[in-house]
Protein backbone atom coordinates (compact mmCIF):
# COMPACT_ATOMS: atom_id res chain seq x y z
CA UNK A 1 0.00 0.00 0.00
CA UNK A 2 1.19 3.48 -0.88
CA UNK A 3 0.17 6.88 0.37
CA UNK A 4 -0.67 9.10 -2.58
CA UNK A 5 -1.19 12.84 -2.59
CA UNK A 6 -3.83 13.29 -5.28
CA UNK A 7 -4.66 16.75 -6.64
CA UNK A 8 -8.03 16.79 -8.37
CA UNK A 9 -10.69 19.10 -9.68
CA UNK A 10 -13.53 18.49 -7.23
CA UNK A 11 -16.46 16.90 -9.03
CA UNK A 12 -14.40 15.66 -11.99
CA UNK A 13 -15.79 12.30 -13.16
CA UNK A 14 -12.39 11.20 -14.47
CA UNK A 15 -10.69 11.95 -11.16
CA UNK A 16 -13.45 10.05 -9.32
CA UNK A 17 -12.74 6.93 -11.42
CA UNK A 18 -8.99 7.29 -10.90
CA UNK A 19 -9.42 7.60 -7.12
CA UNK A 20 -11.69 4.55 -7.15
CA UNK A 21 -9.02 2.49 -8.94
CA UNK A 22 -6.28 3.60 -6.52
CA UNK A 23 -8.33 3.05 -3.36
CA UNK A 24 -9.66 -0.33 -4.52
CA UNK A 25 -6.05 -1.30 -5.24
CA UNK A 26 -5.32 -0.74 -1.52
CA UNK A 27 -3.73 2.70 -1.62
CA UNK A 28 -4.36 5.57 0.77
CA UNK A 29 -5.22 8.92 -0.77
CA UNK A 30 -4.63 12.39 0.57
CA UNK A 31 -6.98 14.26 -1.80
CA UNK A 32 -6.35 17.94 -2.44
CA UNK A 33 -8.00 20.58 -4.59
CA UNK A 34 -5.91 21.32 -7.67
CA UNK A 35 -7.70 24.62 -8.17
CA UNK A 36 -7.09 26.12 -4.72
CA UNK A 37 -3.52 24.94 -4.19
CA UNK A 38 -1.13 27.88 -4.39
CA UNK A 39 0.96 26.70 -7.35
CA UNK A 40 4.12 28.39 -8.50
CA UNK A 41 6.19 27.54 -11.54
CA UNK A 42 8.74 25.91 -9.23
CA UNK A 43 6.22 23.71 -7.40
CA UNK A 44 4.32 22.73 -10.55
CA UNK A 45 7.20 21.89 -12.93
CA UNK A 46 8.39 18.64 -11.22
CA UNK A 47 5.04 16.93 -11.90
CA UNK A 48 5.64 17.00 -15.65
CA UNK A 49 9.03 15.28 -15.64
CA UNK A 50 10.09 14.57 -19.21
CA UNK A 51 6.60 14.79 -20.71
CA UNK A 52 6.36 17.00 -23.79
CA UNK A 53 4.72 20.36 -22.98
CA UNK A 54 1.65 19.48 -25.10
CA UNK A 55 0.89 16.64 -22.63
CA UNK A 56 0.88 19.02 -19.67
CA UNK A 57 -2.46 20.46 -20.78
CA UNK A 58 -5.97 19.24 -20.04
CA UNK A 59 -7.24 18.43 -23.55
CA UNK A 60 -10.88 18.96 -22.48
CA UNK A 61 -10.31 22.53 -21.30
CA UNK A 62 -12.50 24.83 -23.42
CA UNK A 63 -9.58 27.08 -24.39
CA UNK A 64 -7.60 24.07 -25.60
CA UNK A 65 -10.57 22.47 -27.35
CA UNK A 66 -11.39 25.74 -29.13
CA UNK A 67 -7.79 26.15 -30.28
CA UNK A 68 -7.31 29.40 -28.37
CA UNK A 69 -4.44 27.72 -26.55
CA UNK A 70 -2.31 25.45 -28.73
CA UNK A 71 -0.23 23.27 -26.39
CA UNK A 72 2.08 22.10 -29.19
CA UNK A 73 3.08 25.72 -29.86
CA UNK A 74 3.74 26.81 -26.28
CA UNK A 75 7.10 26.88 -24.52
CA UNK A 76 7.68 25.34 -21.11
CA UNK A 77 7.94 28.80 -19.53
CA UNK A 78 4.71 29.99 -21.16
CA UNK A 79 2.87 26.79 -20.17
CA UNK A 80 3.87 27.09 -16.52
CA UNK A 81 2.87 30.76 -16.39
CA UNK A 82 -0.53 29.96 -17.92
CA UNK A 83 -1.13 27.05 -15.56
CA UNK A 84 -0.15 28.94 -12.42
CA UNK A 85 -2.66 31.61 -13.47
CA UNK A 86 -5.35 29.11 -14.57
CA UNK A 87 -5.03 25.63 -12.96
CA UNK A 88 -7.93 24.26 -15.04
CA UNK A 89 -5.40 24.04 -17.88
CA UNK A 90 -3.37 21.40 -16.00
CA UNK A 91 -3.84 17.79 -17.03
CA UNK A 92 -5.40 15.87 -14.14
CA UNK A 93 -4.66 14.44 -11.73
CA UNK A 94 -1.36 15.54 -10.26
CA UNK A 95 0.00 12.83 -7.97
CA UNK A 96 2.87 12.44 -5.59
CA UNK A 97 3.82 8.92 -4.56
CA UNK A 98 6.79 9.08 -2.22
CA UNK A 99 9.31 11.27 -4.05
CA UNK A 100 7.77 10.56 -7.47
CA UNK A 101 5.54 13.21 -8.99
CA UNK A 102 3.40 12.80 -12.08
CA UNK A 103 0.75 14.52 -14.14
CA UNK A 104 -2.14 12.63 -15.70
CA UNK A 105 -3.14 9.05 -15.10
CA UNK A 106 -0.99 7.03 -17.46
CA UNK A 107 -1.52 3.44 -16.27
CA UNK A 108 1.97 2.32 -17.31
CA UNK A 109 3.62 5.22 -15.51
CA UNK A 110 1.49 4.74 -12.38
CA UNK A 111 2.42 1.04 -12.35
CA UNK A 112 6.11 1.96 -12.36
CA UNK A 113 5.50 3.37 -8.87
CA UNK A 114 2.68 1.25 -7.42
CA UNK A 115 0.56 -1.80 -8.15
CA UNK A 116 -2.97 -1.22 -9.39
CA UNK A 117 -5.76 -3.68 -10.03
CA UNK A 118 -6.19 -3.55 -13.80
CA UNK A 119 -9.52 -5.37 -13.55
CA UNK A 120 -10.94 -2.13 -12.17
CA UNK A 121 -9.98 -0.10 -15.21
CA UNK A 122 -12.74 -1.22 -17.57
CA UNK A 123 -13.03 -0.26 -21.22
CA UNK A 124 -12.21 3.43 -20.95
CA UNK A 125 -8.60 4.40 -20.36
CA UNK A 126 -8.62 6.16 -16.95
CA UNK A 127 -6.38 8.94 -18.27
CA UNK A 128 -9.15 9.98 -20.67
CA UNK A 129 -11.81 12.28 -19.33
CA UNK A 130 -15.31 10.79 -19.66
CA UNK A 131 -16.46 14.32 -20.55
CA UNK A 132 -14.85 14.27 -24.01
CA UNK A 133 -18.16 15.10 -25.67
CA UNK A 134 -19.11 17.85 -23.24
CA UNK A 135 -17.44 20.71 -21.39
CA UNK A 136 -16.19 19.68 -17.95
CA UNK A 137 -14.38 22.90 -17.17
CA UNK A 138 -16.01 26.31 -17.35
CA UNK A 139 -14.23 28.76 -19.65
CA UNK A 140 -11.29 30.45 -17.95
Amino acid sequence: MAKIIFWEKPGCKGNAKQKEILQASGHELDVRDLLTTGWSEETLRPFFGDLPVREWFNPTNPLVKAGEIKPSEISETQALALMVHEPLLIVRPLMQIGNDKMAGFDVTRVEECIAINKELIGEQDPKDCPCVTQVCDPPA
